[in-house]
């Protein structure tokens, strides 16, 4: 199976390792990560979010370092929201978050318009942080956690 999954991951924390290592353990015939591009992060966010190469980097490091399977990766800019996983064929899986979850269904559309196959969809839960909400990028931005969830 070739999985996708796709974020900003800047900076890169415990929820992110989860989706990475739910891609890692189904991607047998490879895993690709779609990386936005600087314009597309910055045009969902109100935070900073560090270069692109810097977040390639720190993907690759972080993808390989959890990679037990010796699997094929690859690392791919994204500039919309649907990246390349609607018109990508060789794709057969897609991991996301709950709050991303909801987006596959019109990949899927997408998808099949173009005479491709649904991804199946792999939906990774929430990794919490120490005071039970979930850990995001935004929150260690702000300091209120680092990238394990520990509190500030």
């Amino acid at each position: 199976m070739r999985v996708v999954v796709a974020g900003t991951f800047g900076p890169v924390h415990d929820g992110h390792r989860a989706l990475f290592e739910a891609a890692l353990e189904r991607g047998d015939e490879g895993v690709v990560v779609g990386l936005t591009s600087d314009e597309l992060a910055r045009s969902s966010r109100d935070r900073p979010v560090p270069p692109f190469e810097q977040r390639r980097e720190r993907v690759a490091t972080e993808v390989d370092r959890l990679d037990e399977h010796g699997r094929d990766i690859e690392i791919r800019r994204i500039e919309d929201e649907y990246g390349f996983a609607d018109d990508d064929p060789t794709l057969d899986a897609i991991v996301v978050s709950p709050e991303t979850d909801d987006r596959v269904a019109e990949i899927n559309r997408r998808r099949t318009d173009r005479g491709f196959e649904p991804l199946e969809q792999v939906v990774v839960p929430h990794v919490l942080a120490d005071d039970g909400e979930r850990i995001s990028s935004t929150r260690v931005v702000r300091g209120e956690i680092d990238e394990h969830g520990n509190a500030l």
